[in-house]
């Protein structure tokens, strides 16, 4: 594999990514990879039919059958793993061990364990392994940090967040199958689990209750922590009903409302205490906004460096260590756990 923090300063060799298992989060992705001017060279899929369609789709120059063949690629830096989450450790560690860095598409894993064989493989191996947690690095996101940062707010005492969806219902989808990793905490709470992290710290107390659905996967979780600032979250997800999918950050000087849809390219509004407006943001983002964390992959990458400040693989280890403590308060395991 080419070093690619080894490239002449000025004239950097562009970063070749590789997409494994091309699905519809794998389309939003490369779409926005495009629109950003960074370079796809490879495709892998379990059927070669699939990965040439995927290719010729987006002039992509490699279709592979397997996705042994696509991170045995000579002209593939990095690996974005768009497979469902309950093959993203076999995945990432494939991956890994031919050599090549890898964005994970989140959640991490589907545990903490998990989570901790792809960091300590990525390190020993002095590569870069990433969450896919492409809200954080949204343009919103990244102003809301500053505020945070500049005490606008004053002391940060609690955040409000919902991610409340209304999807497939058929207990086959993955979002409802366990041996997929099925369930509303996974693929939706992680969202808001992960931005009360973000901004408030390490959960300290977590609190959880939900309903669960016919094939024992969550569908509704409500979820109330305590950070180590003292901070407090409450955070609602389901995958029945759709919500406002709004969020909130309350400080003793001003609030933060963040709009719907908050995880997505959105606007937000910085309001004090006695009603003033401080700020109004609104985000123009070309695509969906998921070239932000491979812009960020690709910064690092071209620095030497082999985590993200943002965030960084023991945050996203942590991260899934409280997504199985709510698991386990809720009562949903998942068949390799039994």
């Amino acid at each position: 594999m080419t070093d690619t923090a080894a490239a002449a300063p000025g004239t950097p060799s562009p970063i070749r990514w590789g997409i494994l298992a091309p699905g519809g989060i794998a389309h939003a992705f490369t779409r926005d990879l495009q629109t950003a001017g960074l370079t796809v060279t490879a495709v892998g899929s379990r059927r070669q039919e699939t990965a040439a369609a995927f290719a010729a789709e987006y002039g992509i120059p490699h279709a592979h059958g397997s996705y042994e063949e696509l991170v045995a690629d000579p002209d593939v830096d990095i690996v974005y793993i768009a497979s469902p989450h309950s093959h993203h450790r076999a995945h990432a560690v494939l991956a890994l061990e031919a050599g090549k860095h890898v964005l994970v598409e989140k959640p991490l894993t589907l545990d903490a364990d998990e989570a901790v064989a792809i960091r300590d493989i990525a390190a020993g191996r002095e590569l870069l392994a990433m969450e896919a947690m492409w809200t954080r690095y949204l343009p919103h996101m990244v102003r809301i940090r500053e505020l945070i940062a500049a005490g606008v707010l004053g002391e940060v005492r609690a955040v409000v967040a919902d991610h409340t969806q209304s999807l497939p219902v058929d207990p086959a989808h993955r979002l409802n199958a366990l041996e997929l990793g099925g369930g509303s905490l996974l693929d939706l709470g992680i969202y808001p689990v992960s931005f009360a992290w973000d901004i408030l710290g390490p959960m300290t107390e977590v609190r959880a209750l939900g309903r669960l659905g016919e094939t024992g996967a969550d569908t509704e979780v409500a979820i109330a922590a305590v950070h180590e600032s003292g901070a407090v979250s409450s955070i609602a997800t389901s995958s029945r009903a759709a919500g406002p999918n709004t969020a909130h950050i309350v400080g003793t000087d001003a609030r933060i409302d963040i709009d719907r849809v908050w995880y997505e390219p959105t606007s937000f509004r910085v309001t004090a205490t006695d009603g003033t407006l401080l700020e109004e943001h609104v985000s123009v983002v070309d695509g969906r906004g998921m070239q932000f964390q491979a812009l960020c992959a690709e910064q690092l990458l071209r620095e030497g460096r082999r985590d993200s400040d943002l965030l960084p693989m023991e945050q996203s280890v942590a991260i899934m260590a409280a997504l199985d403590d709510i698991r386990a308060q809720l009562g949903v395991t998942y068949p390799k756990e039994r």
